[in-house]
């Protein structure tokens, strides 16, 4: 299997896996984050068009919402990008969009179970509503939330997996390639299974690592 490991399809596919997960966590942790706010602060019609968003996402398949913005977002005038770009892009948004609504609803619960005295604190000293979530809320919102967040990422880099689905060369699509070269199938999907657990080990130790270090701070 070490031989096979040094296949440079599963360097490529490696690294495109690596590319997915940095890029869709990070715009998760962002879209996520605004979501939260908006379902917490935001009126009612902010409340409610967050909520349709969360419910949407959460409760379609991921595979679907894959194929959807692959296949057909073509035909209703939007385009992801260059044909050869255009997979990545929609494994992507939709790795992103379908996150984003697990970490709004992580992040929503945190922010919610910070005391009211210490935001009526805040305001009470001029803080304007961003102000208070910036210095007071997401503070402690983060520091209490951070290991379902780390199960949110790790969830991530296992769903990388479906953007093979849409002919993304990742890590699955790289074990398909070899097996179908070599035919040693037991060896191309264990490098695969070594590959995953060497990106979800190391998230879960950092994860928590984190969470003990906050645990001190605290």
């Amino acid at each position: 299997m070490t031989g096979i490991l040094g296949n440079p399809l599963f360097i490529e596919g490696y690294l495109t896996t690596l590319a997915l997960t940095a890029g869709a966590m990070l715009a998760s942790l962002f879209i996520g984050t605004l979501v939260a706010s908006l379902r917490v602060w935001g009126g009612p019609i902010m409340r409610s068009l967050t909520g349709t968003y969360v419910e949407f996402f959460r409760n379609t398949p991921l595979l679907v919402q894959l194929f959807f913005l692959y296949f057909a977002t073509p035909f209703i005038g939007i385009y992801l990008g260059e044909p050869d770009t255009f997979g990545f892009r929609a494994a992507a948004l939709g790795l992103t969009l379908y996150h984003a609504a697990y970490v709004a609803e992580i992040v929503r619960g945190g922010l919610l179970a910070v005391d009211k005295g210490q935001i009526e604190a805040a305001r009470s000293l001029g803080l304007s509503y961003l102000g208070m979530l910036r210095e007071v809320q997401l503070p402690q919102t983060f520091r209490a939330v951070i290991p379902p967040l780390g199960n949110i990422a790790i969830a991530l880099v296992k769903n990388t997996s479906l953007a093979a689905t849409i002919g993304v060369a990742d890590l699955l699509f790289a074990g398909d390639i070899v097996e179908s070269r070599t035919f040693r199938a037991e060896e191309a999907y264990a490098a695969v299974a070594v590959l995953y657990l060497s990106l979800t080990i190391p998230l879960g130790l950092l994860v928590n690592y984190l969470e003990k270090r906050m645990i001190v701070a605290r």
